[in-house]
């Protein structure tokens, strides 16, 4: 349903499975979003600003929406995905859990959601432009716009609201 209402069709049989590049970018947008959501709802409950707040919020929402549809095509597609996030992600999550209640948490999330935004947009741009199954790189081009928002919103690890650069460092 959520590749419907993003324009994309998934056939009740599954085509050919997807292979090679497109499988690894399924895979590891999947372990991304898994880490943006859980990083997200880590701030959500430990930030001390509302413009943090506000961006883990539409993060949390966001990253939700998109992984049901990377799910969704990765199972039409025979893509099996982990159900937990990657190491470096795990790691992230540990070190932001050190810092609840701590000056530094808001400065070290938001740099961290500068790095991961800016490494899923290369993951993105990269399956656009090379990916060979037409589904996914469908799936990375209509994710792109969002991703490239997200990554406005805590570009130079500066928390940015939704009405312009007024964002606070911590």
């Amino acid at each position: 349903m959520a590749l419907a209402m993003a324009g994309l069709t998934v056939p009740a049989t599954a085509a050919a499975p997807v292979t090679g590049p497109d499988a690894t970018f399924l895979k590891t947008i999947h372990q991304g979003n898994l880490a943006e959501i859980a990083t997200a709802k880590d701030a959500q409950k430990h930030t001390t600003s509302t413009c943090v707040k506000q961006v883990a919020d539409m993060f949390v929402r966001d990253h939700t929406k998109f992984d049901a549809q990377v799910v969704a095509l990765a199972r039409s597609k025979g893509v099996t995905l982990s159900s937990t996030g990657g190491t470096a992600q795990q790691k992230q999550l540990t070190t932001l859990k050190s810092l609840h209640g701590k000056r530094d948490y808001n400065r070290v999330w938001l740099q961290s959601q500068d790095t991961s935004h800016r490494q899923a947009l290369a993951l993105i741009d990269k399956e656009v432009s090379s990916g060979k199954n037409a589904k996914t790189r469908a799936l990375a081009r209509g994710a792109r716009p969002t991703v490239a928002k997200h990554l406005q919103a805590v570009s130079g690890g500066i928390c940015h609201t939704g009405k312009g650069r007024t964002g606070t460092r911590s």
